[in-house]
């Protein structure tokens, strides 16, 4: 720790970089990206984007998110986040449809945002004797990204000078008033997650202060009050023992408490941006470790994980019935965080969590009809809507799930100098710019439905490149073939490269292991088949959905039988062998086909007389299970 202190200017030192005046920004300030692969997704995760753009993006009145902003009377409250969350989850989607009127939505609230930029660059709707306050820095976060993510899609330089302006006022505010950890809650990490439109605005502008003020930032986790985002998670202390508060609820909703799990996240993906321009080791190890606890420690079968939106250790306890669990921007977060480190990386673990995530806790989130997202998400109850927050008809994940559903096209097909990297299985088209020319992707599968997959490599004219694919850790046999030839070396957790020179209608070939696969936990068991994880759901109406049973498996595996008529609005259905309940006489002794669904389908009418669970109850057998 004195080490990592030594590396980190002194609060003064920053007070005196930040106050200086702007620096012109470098001829070279505006640098050319590659341009991302672009993939349109079908089957259900498309239905599912598709679902989600119109019943919650477009739903959405966008001068009603602007509204707060016109007074400056708040005191404590978050209403200065919703958007800037929802033109976020806006923009992508129209990166991935292109619908005009989708368009002229997020032009509309961003015009009306503007429109309430006061003359010293403020744009919030904190009191000024309360500004610095609970969620004002964390809202004029979303302002910024928001703003930052319409510059990049318009490239509107007075949106640009509108955010300089917000900044700005914030650098004239913070360290000279208080220090960054010190204006809100959670040991300021809430607040201190502005490092990543920081770190934004430093990338598009090339005006060093917004680089020294990301430095400033994590110089300040590093202090007595601060959260020691970097120092803890080098000496290995898991997210949910830092800084662990009382139990009394006013303790646990207060600057004490340093292990909420959105906001801890949001600055490790800060972070990342911040090493990407430094290069400084400790960033991405700090990033890595936590990351590493969070996935042994937090993220449970649904790919989701906190209860009261902290973290607890949830992994191990994900059997108990817990209040307010899985809240959906902890899920969202989390899987931008991977993100960020698979593109970093290349790492495929990133893009196993992603895939799990998305089929289950995001899914599960989003309303049949995708009028709602959930706030919370439990393995096993019923489904339900969130509260309204702030005074005003959304919450925070209503705003913030659209974002995760976008990310999923996205990260789909990604790629680094000649290489594609497929991520993500599922009926797609995609379009590779590589520096040897286009490519076009199409992926004909029913997956995960089936385990069948083929993809059509396409180039338009023959080259060299690479083709990396995504070996799930799940899948233990797998089989692969380019143009009928067999592949060998398939290892599951990694990517099979397959580099040679490609001609137009190449065909790869998969085949993944979709066998059910038992798992057991704190005498539980539940079922998981692909990235999928199954439930029981009373619409089945096939016994007690709490009743205790042994499910019935062979080496680890699970003989799953396809359910041909479900229940509406339920997307996939099997039964599974189980030994029901506590009585081993007669006709009780033997198996019976006991249905399942996949997670995010069940419990899906939102009906709060339909029940659900993932985790069964294994039944005591003191013969065997001493």
């Amino acid at each position: 720790m004195n080490e990592l202190k030594h590396k980190l200017l002194s609060v003064g030192a920053w007070a005196c970089l930040l106050t200086a005046p702007a620096a012109a920004a470098p001829k070279n300030a505006a640098k050319t990206k590659p341009v991302p692969p672009r993939t349109h997704l079908e089957g259900y995760l498309g239905e599912r984007i598709d679902a989600c753009i119109r019943g919650r993006v477009m739903s959405e009145d966008e001068s009603l998110l602007v509204a707060p902003f016109r007074q400056q009377n708040e005191t404590h409250a978050w209403q200065s986040e919703f958007w800037g969350k929802w033109t976020l989850g806006a923009i992508a989607s129209y990166r991935y449809n292109g619908d005009p009127e989708l368009l002229q939505k997020i032009r509309n609230g961003v015009e009306l945002l503007l429109s309430v930029q006061l003359p010293d660059g403020y744009i919030g709707n904190y009191a000024p004797e309360a500004q610095l306050t609970n969620w004002d820095v964390w809202g004029r976060k979303y302002t910024l990204l928001g703003l930052l993510a319409y510059y990049d899609l318009s490239g509107n330089k007075k949106v640009l000078e509108a955010v300089q302006r917000l900044a700005d006022h914030l650098l004239t505010q913070i360290p000279s008033q208080k220090s960054i950890v010190e204006v809100g809650l959670y040991r300021g990490m809430p607040p201190s997650s502005i490092l990543e439109p920081m770190v934004a605005l430093y990338d598009r502008t090339g005006d060093k202060r917004y680089l020294d003020f990301a430095e400033y930032i994590v110089a300040q986790w590093e202090t007595e009050h601060g959260p020691h985002l970097i120092g803890k998670a080098l000496e290995g202390v898991p997210v949910s023992q830092r800084f662990v508060p009382d139990t009394k609820q006013e303790a646990w909703w207060s600057w004490d408490n340093g292990q909420k799990a959105y906001e801890m996240m949001s600055c490790y993906d800060g972070l990342l941006d911040l090493y990407k321009i430094t290069g400084k080791p400790e960033y991405l190890e700090a990033v890595r470790k936590s990351v590493r606890n969070i996935l042994d420690e937090e993220i449970n079968i649904a790919g989701s994980g906190s209860a009261f939106e902290c973290f607890y250790g949830g992994r191990a306890k994900q059997t108990l019935p817990t209040y307010h669990t899985m809240e959906t921007c902890v899920t969202m977060t989390w899987m931008k965080l991977c993100r960020n480190l698979l593109e970093l990386t290349h790492d495929p673990l990133y893009a196993d969590q992603i895939e799990r995530s998305a089929y289950n806790a995001l899914c599960a989130a989003l309303k049949n009809d995708a009028s709602q997202i959930a706030k919370y998400s439990p393995l096993e109850g019923v489904r339900s809507a969130g509260e309204e927050q702030c005074g005003m008809h959304v919450n925070c994940c209503n705003s913030n799930g659209p974002r995760a559903f976008a990310m999923l096209p996205e990260v789909a097909v990604t790629q680094a100098d000649d290489n594609i990297y497929i991520n993500l299985y599922g009926e797609s088209n995609s379009t590779v710019r590589l520096p040897g020319g286009e490519v076009l992707l199409t992926q004909t599968t029913t997956y995960p439905e089936e385990g069948d997959i083929e993809i059509t490599v396409s180039p338009r004219k023959a080259f060299e490149f690479g083709v990396s694919l995504r070996i799930p850790s799940w899948s233990r046999v797998t089989m692969a073939s380019v143009n009928g030839e067999s592949i060998g070396n398939v290892r599951p957790g990694s990517y099979l490269d397959i580099r040679r020179r490609w001609t137009p209608d190449d065909k790869i070939t998969l085949r993944l292991d979709m066998r059910g696969r038992l798992v057991e936990l704190d005498g539980c068991q539940a079922i998981e088949r692909g990235p999928v994880v199954l439930a029981r759901d009373s619409r089945f109406a096939d016994g007690y959905v709490d009743e205790t049973a042994v499910i019935q498996a062979t080496d680890g595996y699970v003989t799953l039988l396809p359910v041909e008529e479900k229940p509406e609005k339920m997307w996939m259905a099997f039964t599974a062998p189980m030994v029901m309940g506590t009585d081993l006489e007669g006709e009780f002794a033997r198996p019976r086909q006991i249905a399942l669904c996949d997670f995010a389908s069940a419990g899906n009418t939102w009906n709060k007389n339909i029940r659900y669970r993932v985790w069964l109850r294994k039944t005591l057998n003191t013969i065997f299970d001493r």
